[in-house]
């Protein structure tokens, strides 16, 4: 379903020298699979969730999914191909002001050129407790809601692939279970793949699969070396 073939991400700094943030020999996630990806912070998670979306361009290598190879299209086909086959859940929400609850996941379909789908947009709502808040503008909502209106429209375009950034980061206690039930109950049910990056050890206690980025990445497999050397060496 995904597979990553010497993908490699850097940044210009202002000296002209190269910043690398990603180096992944390989990677493969299967079609229906359900993994977290863990690490600590700086070590390229949200990076390498941008580039497999499609929202940043890798330096070199490939990023295939289904088949394609999508640092190979353009940037508008890119987001055409985001839409119809990718959900993201981002940290920062991303909801548009001026719509409701409804009309954000809604949206999220019509740009998938699947329609609006009233029944089951409003079914994801329901599904994340937030039936009572359809018609709610993301301003008349806490930042926990808001974060379950992004993960409903994340699954609204029915997608094979889903990136989850924390998706339970912004999510009172009492309704982060439900929200990764959701993701993964859905992402079953539909055979869809899920990536979802967290910082919960609650969290990716429950999957079968967590991928540590310091072992895939290797920049950061060498700055957690840098960094355990520097240690030794104080102690």
């Amino acid at each position: 379903m995904l597979e990553l073939r010497n993908l490699k991400k850097s940044y210009k700094e202002p000296d002209g020298g190269e910043l690398p943030i990603l180096d992944v020999p390989s990677w493969k996630v299967d079609a229906g699979e359900q993994v977290v990806v863990v690490g600590p912070s700086g070590c390229g998670k949200t990076t390498l969730l941008h580039i497999i979306a499609g929202i940043l361009r890798p330096t070199s290598g490939h990023v295939l999914i289904d088949g394609w190879d999508t640092p190979l299209l353009t940037e508008s086909e890119r987001d055409q191909f985001r839409a119809r086959r990718i959900g993201y859940v981002f940290q920062t929400f991303n909801l548009l002001p001026g719509f409701s609850a409804l009309e954000n996941v809604q949206l999220g379909m019509a740009f998938a050129g699947r329609g609006r789908d009233k029944k089951r947009a409003i079914d994801l709502l329901e599904r994340v407790g937030l039936g009572h808040r359809l018609h709610h503008k993301p301003s008349q909502m806490s930042v926990g809601e808001q974060q379950r209106v992004s993960v409903a429209r994340a699954l609204a375009n029915q997608p094979k692939l889903v990136l989850a950034d924390e998706p339970t980061a912004n999510v009172d206690v009492g309704n982060q279970q439900l929200v990764v039930d959701m993701l993964r109950e859905t992402c079953r049910a539909e055979n869809v793949a899920l990536i979802l990056v967290t910082h919960s050890p609650q969290v990716a206690e429950q999957f079968d699969r967590v991928d540590l980025l310091t072992d895939v990445n290797l920049v950061a497999k060498r700055k957690l070396a840098e960094r355990e050397a520097t240690l030794a060496a104080t102690n």
